[in-house]
C-alpha cells in the first residue's frame, strides 16, 4: 500500500494546498512503453489516445511524444490536441452531436477522419465540405448491439444507446457516402463501452465485426481501409498498487486471435482510461472527523466537484491515509459540497484518521481533473506531476 509515497513525495505534498491532482509520470511512461511493446507485435495497429479521459497539458505532451494519435469528441478537444503537438492527420473525431463550427475546424485542420454517427450528420458534413471545397474522410460508427459487463451509464454498444448507426443501415450509408464527391469512405468504427475487464466482451465484438465484413463483401463493398474498435479496457480500481498497468497483452492478443482483418487493413484503438487512469491521484486533507450515532465521517476538502465518478456512477476508488499507520477504523469519507451524494466511500476502513491527515484517492487519472466543476463556486484544484515535485526540491 501507499506506493504513491516515494522519497520526499509526502514532504512535498504537505507543503501544497489541497485538494490537488498528482500525476506519476514514471508510471505513465511505463504504461505507454508496455502499450507500444504489445502493439509492435501486430502489423497495422494504430493508437489514438482518447482525450476525454484526461487533457492535462503535461500528460498530453508525454502521450504525444510517445507517438500516439488522438481521439477527440469535441472541437475543443481538437484545439487542445493541436496546441499540444498532435499532428492533425493523426486525429479522429467522434461524437453524436458535432456542431457546424466543429466540423469546419476539423476540415480546415485536415484531421485523419470523422467517425460519423448518423445519416443526418453525413449530410451536414457533405454540405460543409462542399462549401469549403474539401474532401472529408469518414468512418461510420456502427452500433454492433454487443453488450459489455460494465456500468449501464458507460455501455455504448447496445441497440438502445444513442451512439452509432444501426447495423441494418450500414450498406445504405456506405453507398450514400460513396456517391458523394466531397466524401471519402475510409472505414468502420465500433465502441461497446468503458471499464471493461472481461476479454469475452472484446471477443464478441470481433465476431460481430467479422460478420459485418463478410456481409459487406457479399454486397461488393470491399474497400474498408480502417477498422476502429474504440477502447474500453478497464483498470483495477481496487488494487492500483498491485496492478498499476492493465493487461494490454491479453487485450491486444484478443483482437489478434479473433478479428479477421483483410489484407492491408489497419486496426485503430482509442484507449483513454487504460492509459492514464492509474497514474493520477486526487490528494486531499481531512478537515474534520465527525462522530454520528451509528457511524464516523471523515470530512475532506475534496468533493464531487473534483472527482465526480463516485457520485455519478457509485464508482469505487481505493482510498489511502498517507499520514497514518494506526489501527483501522470504519468511516464514511465525504466532501464539503452541499449535496448528500458528495460521498467518496461508505463503510470504508482507514487507519485512525485525524484532522490534517493527507488522504489519497487513487486511480483518478481518468475522468478526474477533466470533469471538475465550479459548483458551489469552488476553485478548480491545481495539478502537479512527479517531475514538478522533483524539480521543486
Amino acid at each position: 500500500m501507499n506506493n504513491i509515497v516515494k522519497p520526499d513525495t509526502k514532504d512535498r505534498f504537505e507543503q501544497l494546498r489541497t485538494p490537488f491532482y498528482y500525476y506519476d509520470t514514471d508510471l505513465l511512461a511505463d504504461t505507454l512503453a508496455v502499450i507500444k511493446q504489445e502493439t509492435s507485435k501486430h502489423e497495422g495497429y494504430q493508437l489514438h489516445y482518447a482525450i476525454k479521459a484526461c487533457a492535462n497539458p503535461k500528460v498530453l505532451r508525454q502521450i504525444q511524444q510517445a507517438g500516439f494519435g488522438a481521439d477527440c469528441v469535441s472541437g475543443g478537444e481538437i484545439k487542445v490536441c493541436l496546441e499540444n503537438g498532435f499532428p492533425a492527420n493523426e486525429i479522429v473525431f467522434a461524437g453524436v452531436g458535432k456542431a457546424d463550427w466543429e466540423i469546419e475546424l476539423a476540415l480546415e485542420a485536415g484531421i485523419q477522419y470523422f467517425n460519423v454517427e448518423s445519416i443526418p450528420e453525413l449530410e451536414v458534413i457533405a454540405d460543409i465540405a462542399t462549401r469549403m471545397n474539401k474532401v472529408a474522410n469518414v468512418s461510420f460508427r456502427i452500433n454492433p448491439n454487443v453488450g459489455a459487463h460494465t456500468h449501464a451509464n458507460i455501455t455504448t454498444g447496445l441497440a438502445e444507446n444513442k451512439f452509432g448507426i444501426a447495423m441494418e443501415d450500414m450498406e445504405h450509408v456506405i453507398r450514400a457516402a460513396q456517391s458523394l464527391a466531397c466524401i471519402r469512405f475510409v472505414g468502420l468504427h465500433f465502441h461497446i463501452g468503458s471499464q471493461i475487464l472481461e476479454m469475452d466482451d472484446f471477443e464478441a465484438l470481433c465476431h460481430r465485426i467479422n460478420e459485418l465484413q463478410d456481409r459487406l463483401e457479399a454486397e461488393g463493398i470491399t474497400e474498408v481501409k480502417n477498422i476502429n474498435v474504440g477502447g474500453g479496457l478497464g483498470i483495477d480500481y481496487n488494487d492500483p498498487d498491485g496492478h498499476p498497468i492493465p493487461d494490454f497483452h491479453a487485450y491486444f492478443e484478443t483482437y489478434a486471435r479473433h478479428l479477421k482483418l483483410r489484407p492491408g487493413q489497419h486496426l485503430h484503438f482509442e484507449l483513454g482510461r487504460a492509459v492514464v487512469g492509474q497514474c493520477g491521484s486526487l490528494i486531499t486533507r481531512c478537515l474534520y472527523v465527525k462522530q454520528a450515532k451509528a457511524k464516523q465521517f471523515v470530512i475532506v476538502d475534496a468533493g464531487m466537484t473534483d472527482l465526480i465518478r463516485p457520485a455519478l456512477y457509485g464508482a469505487h476508488h481505493c482510498i489511502q491515509n498517507l499520514s497514518s499507520t494506526a489501527p483501522l477504523q470504519t468511516y464514511d469519507i465525504v466532501g464539503p459540497v452541499c449535496e448528500s451524494s458528495d460521498t467518496f466511500a461508505t463503510g470504508y476502513e482507514l487507519p485512525l484518521t485525524n484532522r490534517g491527515d493527507l488522504i489519497a484517492i487513487r486511480s483518478a487519472g481518468a475522468y478526474g481533473e477533466i470533469m471538475a466543476s465550479h459548483y458551489n463556486c469552488r476553485e478548480l484544484p491545481m495539478a502537479y506531476t512527479s517531475e514538478d515535485l522533483i524539480s521543486q526540491n
